[in-house]
């Protein structure tokens, strides 16, 4: 775990993601530029695992109070045309529980527009989560909910992150399945490594919005 940061120093970003696979690519695409410290969380897969780990890493001190919490990695879309590499920025998440309340993640605006800046296909809407993999009818039931995607660990660890005190939030994550384009299906590989190369492009978009989160509170 990353050692607890000054106290009068600019809040760190905290990315978590659940895979291992997730956090080599967001910790390997490089910084450029000076400012505050991003921390990179593995939470594991599922959701009771992201909410612990994330209200762990926030009770132990290696963000601050104030730290910007971005949920990311990949994810299922489920809009038909959605391919793998496809990008989703959530305008709100919703857990599995129906009990939760919506997490409503604000301040997206650098984040639409880095990532379009880059060429990126973006998508943004509701990020629902879920307990277990989405398949078939389940996927095309929350698409008629007004999901855009689905996956197992952006909602519950916003839930945790704002639970934890008011602080921006957000989630990014790169799609790597979709209704036409299912994980079992030929094709699988080559839009994994498509997916991988995105998400790792990604994470400069995520440093500038943390930077302009910074400059707006100066």
């Amino acid at each position: 775990m990353p050692r607890r940061p000054p106290p009068d120093a600019d809040p760190p970003l905290l990315v978590a993601c659940a895979l291992g696979i997730e956090r080599f690519a967001l910790r390997g695409g490089g910084r450029g530029g000076a400012g505050p410290p991003v921390l990179t969380l593995r939470t594991g897969m599922g959701p009771q695992a992201a909410e612990r780990a994330l209200a762990k890493a926030l009770r132990e001190g290696c963000a601050t109070a104030r730290s910007p919490v971005v949920a990311s990695g990949f994810c299922a879309g489920l809009a038909p045309g959605m391919r793998p590499g496809d990008v989703v920025v959530a305008e709100a998440t919703r857990d599995h529980r129906p009990a939760a309340p919506d997490v409503i993640c604000r301040d997206n605006g650098p984040l639409l527009r880095g990532l379009r800046q880059r060429g990126l296909t973006v998508h943004t809407g509701l990020l629902r989560g879920s307990d277990h993999v989405v398949r078939g009818a389940e996927r095309a039931a929350l698409h008629a909910a007004g999901a855009v995607a689905v996956d197992m660990e952006s909602a519950a660890t916003l839930h945790a992150a704002v639970r934890a005190g008011p602080r921006p939030v957000a989630a990014v994550r790169v799609v790597v399945d979709a209704p036409e384009h299912e994980l079992m299906r030929i094709g699988t590989v080559r839009g994994g490594i498509s997916a991988f190369r995105v998400l790792r492009s990604v994470l400069p978009v995520l440093f500038a919005w943390h930077r302009s989160l910074q400059l707006s509170r100066r």
